[in-house]
């Protein structure tokens, strides 16, 4: 019985699985936060390009105002070691790329506040800074990043912030820069004020980009430059391109609708198609499963073929167990009927009865009874061999089955003679299973007049692409077949021999037998006698060529 519980379409599957694979690509960004460590990159890109001008701007009023510190081979910091080194291996190009990542870069404290200078600023360098003093404001204007110049020993000559006077040699970036390191670091930022507007200029995202780099003279350090912005947040970028990705989320909309129709129309239509054939079959209509006429894809045709084939042959064997059912039931009504019969009389008249009708009626249950254990043992071998897998494996030795057969038949009165020349071959069955096939056979033409049987085997050339098989006849010098009757000598129950005990089940069971090992059976016209043919496939030894020389 099918559950009532509801079950989920097809349809709707195939949609949360379309909807499932675009989102992947979307969750994915979000859980490595690839997006947002690209607009940390491009913020801190914007940052070393403003370094840059602003050393640049440094030097050439450094040279302008103070040309006799420029003379001055001892004014500055010298570099250290390692980026001594660097620059002398780089003297003209030295690109600076962007570095930070969100998933490997770890985000340090708030910076640190300025302190007061532990010397006096550099005379030299607090004149350039106020030269570049309204350059710095000028510029954060457009750039909205805040800028502070240090002299060598980091005390700030020039400023967008308040901190002009102050030291930042207690700031990391700024120690270290002041030693010839560029650097580039993530901090936290504490907000001074809510959130701002989604469409404002300001920027709510809670971490800044700190970018420091040394200001060289001649391979000297005489300044320091600190540069901070907060990055744009992903939810900014979203806004200001909402309409672009709008119209992109409708295409992938559309583009997923469509693909699950696609997938609907090639998968769910053919599928329901089936599933109607198989419950108007299950109603019991017949001949409705027939292969899909546009199955549209292999899978659903071999699919659409693999069903009708089996619906036919459920079909087939459902006709062959109704008749089957009424052909038994008749078969036993008979017997039973006369037994019953028999007993009644006994019943009633036994006390009246002579000794000799005593004994026939004794001698009617005898023979009803015996009848009954025929088609009892008929109705088992039929069974076994309606059911009886192929078994490739097993050999049976023709030539030894015959010839076994034929002696035990010569010793029961009736002569069997086999066909020369002999033929050593096998066939791919069980040896007693060969042996049940021919002795039914055998049997057979006993129980219909015969008193002779032969037995040939022959062996034709086989045909490209055909399996090598084997023929064996059974002939007999029996009365033979009339036309009316030889369509109907494999079905089961028929027979002709009744009188003589016969069940009308022994060559039906020789048929299922040499079907189930993929042969064939058929009844040959024979100028006398009733002849079978069976065709089995047969199992050549292998042979090495022979050497001539």
């Amino acid at each position: 019985m099918a559950s009532s519980r509801p079950r989920l379409k097809l349809r709707y599957l195939l949609l949360a699985v379309n909807l499932t694979v675009l989102w992947l690509p979307l969750l994915g960004l979000e859980a490595l936060r690839l997006y947002d460590s690209a607009l940390v990159r491009q913020t801190e890109s914007e940052l070393i390009a403003q370094a840059a001008f602003v050393a640049a701007s440094y030097r050439a009023a450094l040279t302008r105002l103070a040309p006799q510190a420029i003379a001055d081979p001892g004014y500055g910091v010298p570099l250290a070691e390692p980026w001594r080194e660097l620059y002398n291996r780089e003297p003209r190009w030295r690109p600076r790329p962007a570095r930070l990542d969100l998933a490997e870069e770890p985000v340090y404290p708030a910076p640190p506040e300025t302190m007061p200078p532990i010397a006096p600023p550099d005379p030299y360098a607090e004149a350039v800074g106020q030269e570049l003093q309204a350059l710095l404001q000028d510029a954060q204007v457009i750039t909205l990043a805040g800028i502070a110049v240090t002299d060598a020993q980091g005390a700030v000559v020039a400023t967008t912030g308040p901190s002009r006077g102050r030291s930042l040699a207690a700031f990391d970036e700024v120690r270290r820069a002041l030693t010839g390191e560029p650097v580039s670091r993530l901090r936290q930022r504490i907000p001074d004020s809510s959130p701002p507007a989604i469409d404002s200029i300001s920027r709510g995202t809670l971490l800044r980009v700190f970018v420091a780099a040394p200001i060289l003279q001649d391979q000297r350090i005489v300044a320091a430059v600190l540069l901070w912005r907060t990055p744009i947040s992903l939810s900014q970028v979203l806004h200001g391109k909402r309409y672009h990705l709008l119209l992109a989320a409708a295409l992938l909309l559309g583009t997923v609708a469509l693909m699950a129709g696609f997938t609907s129309l090639t998968v769910v239509r053919p599928l329901q198609a089936l599933v109607r054939q198989a419950q108007r079959a299950t109603a019991g209509e017949k001949g409705v499963v027939a292969p899909l006429a546009h199955p549209v894809t292999q899978e659903m045709a071999d699919l659409s073929q693999a069903v009708t084939t089996m619906a036919r042959h459920l079909e087939q064997r459902a006709d062959y167990i109704r008749s089957f059912a009424a052909q038994v039931s008749h078969e036993f009504k008979t017997p039973l009927a006369a037994i019953r019969g028999a007993v009644e009389l006994l019943r009633d008249h036994l006390d009246t009865m002579t000794t000799t009708e005593r004994d026939r009626f004794l001698d009617h249950l005898d023979q009803d009874a015996a009848r009954l254990d025929r088609l009892v043992r008929r109705l088992l071998d039929l069974a076994r061999a309606d059911v009886m897998p192929a078994t490739p494996t097993a050999r049976a030795e023709v030539a030894a089955v015959i010839e076994h057969l034929a002696a035990r038949y010569q010793a029961a009165e009736f002569k069997v003679v086999v066909g020369e020349p002999a033929i050593a071959a096998s066939v791919a069955m069980p040896e007693d299973v060969l042996e049940s096939i021919l002795s039914n056979l055998l049997d057979n033409a006993r129980q219909h007049g015969g008193d002779t049987a032969t037995i040939t085997v022959a062996c034709p050339a086989p045909r490209t692409g055909i399996a090598a098989t084997l023929i064996i006849e059974v002939s007999d010098n029996g009365p033979g077949i009339s036309a009316a009757n030889a369509a109907r000598v494999f079905e089961p129950f028929f027979t002709t021999a009744r009188a003589q005990g016969g069940t009308g089940l022994g060559l039906a069971v020789v048929r299922s037998l040499v079907n189930a090992h993929r042969g064939a059976i058929e009844l040959v016209d024979s100028a006398a006698g009733t002849r079978v043919r069976i065709s089995l496939p047969l199992v050549t030894a292998d042979r090495s060529p022979q050497n001539d020389g």
